[in-house]
């Protein structure tokens, strides 16, 4: 088997995960499409470099979030426009309404959080274990669960008002 047949099957394997981690940064098509595509052109640089001691998952993670975050922060007037796409109402069409009141709040709440913030608790809703989560975020142990800690207590504190 070829390296490029290898990287289409272990792609396929994580395709949801990829997408799961885009979606969570960028609601609009487009930009969530460039997201998934500088993903997989990082996964694929780096594929030939993966280290096997670690779990695969836990790899695409963090390959996932670093370049979703390192993107965020580089288009910042990306973001703008997407805050103001929110923003109308009157734009989004696409809402469905029979989705939970309290999720919907939950994930305006989780989109004011910075990037690293907001991966961390992407983290903690897929309910990855402490440590594979500290590992894909490049932190302690020690530090991910103070800092879930602190953002729960802010996300609380944000779904009360």
């Amino acid at each position: 088997m070829t390296q490029e047949e290898a990287f289409v099957q272990f792609l396929e394997n994580y395709k949801p995960l990829i997408i799961k981690v885009a979606s969570s940064y960028f609601s609009v098509s487009i930009e969530r499409n460039d997201l998934i595509q500088d993903i997989i052109l990082q996964l694929w640089k780096s594929f030939h470099k993966y280290d096997s001691s670690f779990e695969s998952s836990t790899w695409v993670y963090k390959v996932a979030l670093n370049v979703s975050i390192s993107n965020l922060r580089k288009s910042t007037k990306r973001a703008n426009i997407i805050k103001e796409y929110r923003a109308d109402h009157e734009l989004i069409h696409w809402q469905d309404y029979a989705v939970d009141e309290k999720l919907t709040q939950l994930h305006k709440a989780l989109d004011k959080l910075d990037p690293f913030d907001k991966a961390v608790m992407i983290l903690k809703l897929e309910g990855k274990a402490e440590q594979e989560a500290a590992d894909i975020l490049g932190i302690s142990k020690t530090n991910y669960a103070t800092k879930v800690s602190r953002i729960k207590s802010k996300l609380k504190t944000q779904l009360k008002q």
